[in-house]
């Protein structure tokens, strides 16, 4: 079967296309933006990818159009998919039928982590002989692919709570149908379409209900709205994990950036955990990928201590490289809880050395102002911060830098940036890029100016 790919290069539906080129189909694929990660693993892959949504982009002979949920009623390519009658499909429906049949799901859902912790999980299982197969939304450097269909019974999905396609509006992971679902976190996001927290929290309710008796819900004890989206019913045995309070998974953390803990099943110490994550949130999300793995009967002897050799996801506070003594990352930061978790963490590693942000909001969410209040105290650990404020941007950035604990400044173009940041950044300091979009190039535009 010949599938043509709208918003190829998100990073589910860069999956979608990966798998369904393992499965044997030709794929093609067009996208708006077309900027690494994605681009990249596509193109070693021999899938060609056109850049805009120009219908002739979807040639003759396509048998089935997969349509990424960015894409709306208006777009050119959508418009012409319906003028022409052909048969179209969304992401998640997709993978639902084509990969999943006769596959034990393991769904990774949450505001925060999703991506981090599926990587995991998948890395669990491998060190454990499973064989898992995954749809990761990100490039997990063990792998180096961001999906694969394995050849072991376990499918591990990182389950997105956006909506599916302009013609489906439930969100992605009701289409999964999980024996094992993580539920890692819950706070407000994507503003674009859900009204409220309780509107999500609903949708949340909708997966509690797909998970069968005979699976396990593995559930964050210290989340206040996860705990609301269980009493709305629940069906399937729980398991809870945190750090403060009594629950089934817990840590003993020994060493204060989180690299060092032993993990505790009921009390009792069921491994020790040495890697190179940071921060209080990764280890969180390692409770929940060793929960999960242990929910479906992995080896925890074989399958925790082969977390020492686990590598985090590309943009997830990845170090780019070190120039003239400064460290640059890149990060795919999308919410203020992460954006301040990802910082305590690099905080605890790096102690009093200077911390400078160059900010992008990107996510919708963001843009629309939904977090504006939350941006200057989730910065709280940055000693300096550029904020890229793009024209377009439709609330007053300079409110969040006039908010900053520590210096900053607001910027109108990636350029404007990247000198801003030639005049602060001096050797020992830390510089994080964060932004889930492409940042126009200047995490690497960085690096190069300062080898330059």
């Amino acid at each position: 079967m010949k599938l043509h790919i709208l918003g190829i290069c998100g990073t589910f539906m860069g999956g979608v296309a990966a798998l369904a080129r393992e499965l044997g189909h030709a794929v093609d694929g067009s996208d708006q933006a077309v900027y690494p990660p994605m681009s990249t693993q596509l193109e070693q892959l021999g899938i060609t990818l056109s850049k805009g949504y120009d219908p002739a982009h979807i040639t003759d002979g396509t048998d089935e159009v997969v349509v990424g949920n960015a894409l709306s009623r208006g777009n050119p390519a959508v418009e012409h998919v319906l003028d022409a009658g052909l048969r179209y499909i969304s992401g998640a429906q997709w993978l639902s039928e084509n990969v999943l049949p006769g596959r034990e799901t393991l769904a990774v859902a949450g505001t925060h982590g999703k991506t981090t912790t599926t990587s995991i999980l998948a890395w669990l299982l491998e060190a454990a002989g499973r064989d898992p197969g995954f749809l990761v939304g990100g490039v997990p450097e063990n792998f180096g692919v961001s999906a694969r269909l394995g050849g072991g019974r376990e499918f591990v999905v990182e389950a997105d709570e956006y909506d599916t396609a302009f013609f489906d509006k439930r969100s992605k992971f009701v289409h999964y149908r999980p024996v094992v679902a993580i539920l890692n976190n819950l706070e407000y996001d994507h503003a674009d379409i859900f009204p409220d927290l309780a509107a999500i929290q609903r949708q949340f309710h909708h997966l509690v209900r797909t998970v069968p008796r005979r699976g396990r819900l593995i559930v964050n004890g210290e989340e206040k709205a996860l705990a609301e989206v269980l009493a709305m019913g629940c069906w399937t045995p729980v398991e809870t994990f945190g750090l403060d309070g009594g629950f089934d998974w817990t840590a003993t953390l020994h060493a204060a950036d989180g690299t060092h803990f032993d993990v505790l099943h009921r009390g009792a110490v069921v491994g020790t955990v040495r890697w190179s994550l940071v921060g209080r949130h990764n280890v969180m999300n390692g409770l929940a990928a060793i929960a999960a793995a242990h929910a479906v009967g992995a080896d925890m002897a074989r399958a925790i201590p082969a977390l020492s050799e686990f590598v985090s996801v590309k943009r997830r506070l990845e170090v780019l490289g070190e120039r003239a003594g400064i460290t640059v990352y890149d990060d795919f930061a999308h919410h203020p809880t992460a954006i301040r978790t990802t910082l305590e963490g690099l905080r605890a590693r790096v102690g009093a050395a200077r911390i400078v942000v160059a900010m992008e909001p990107r996510s919708n969410s963001m843009r629309l102002g939904a977090h504006a209040d939350q941006i200057a105290p989730s910065l709280a650990q940055a000693d300096a911060v550029v904020f890229l404020h793009r024209p377009e941007l439709a609330w007053d950035g300079g409110k969040v830098v006039a908010a900053l604990r520590g210096e900053g400044e607001t910027v109108p173009d990636a350029d404007a940036l990247l000198a801003a940041l030639a005049r602060r950044c001096r050797a020992g300091d830390h510089v994080v890029f964060m932004s889930n979009g492409g940042f126009d190039g200047a995490p690497r535009r960085f690096l190069a100016q300062l080898a330059g």
